[in-house]
């Protein structure tokens, strides 16, 4: 639970600061996880540490906590709005993904062209 004595921008930078520390381990392993397909060696994922699962929790724990910090330091009204936007955005995208997902259908259902091979 944050302590509400201190600065809560003191607190959201060191909160920023882990993510973005985090985020940055995450885009090495990424890094080397490609660079090892591409020589042909097998993914480390077969051979994980018993730390790495702690690691990707702390990771998920860290993003958690700044959005976290970051609720409470938006007003109220601000949250409102922003959630509603972030909404519209969804409809919107579940309306894009509905009419391709319309179209990809309507091409697989249309008569293929067919042409009479006259054997002779």
């Amino acid at each position: 639970m944050p302590d509400r004595g201190g600065d809560p921008l003191d607190e959201l930078r060191d909160r920023v600061r882990a993510t973005q520390a985090a985020a940055e381990r995450l885009a090495g392993e990424t890094t080397d996880a490609v660079r090892a397909a591409r020589e042909g060696r097998p993914p480390p994922a077969g051979w994980a540490t018993p730390g790495a699962r702690r690691d990707q929790s702390e990771d998920l724990q860290a993003l958690a906590a700044l959005l976290g910090a970051l609720r409470e330091i938006v007003p109220a009204d601000l949250q409102a709005q922003l959630a509603e936007v972030i909404r519209q955005v969804l409809l919107l995208v579940r309306a894009l993904l509905d009419w391709w997902l319309e179209r990809i259908d309507g091409e697989r259902g249309a008569e293929p062209d067919v042409e009479d091979i006259p054997i002779s």
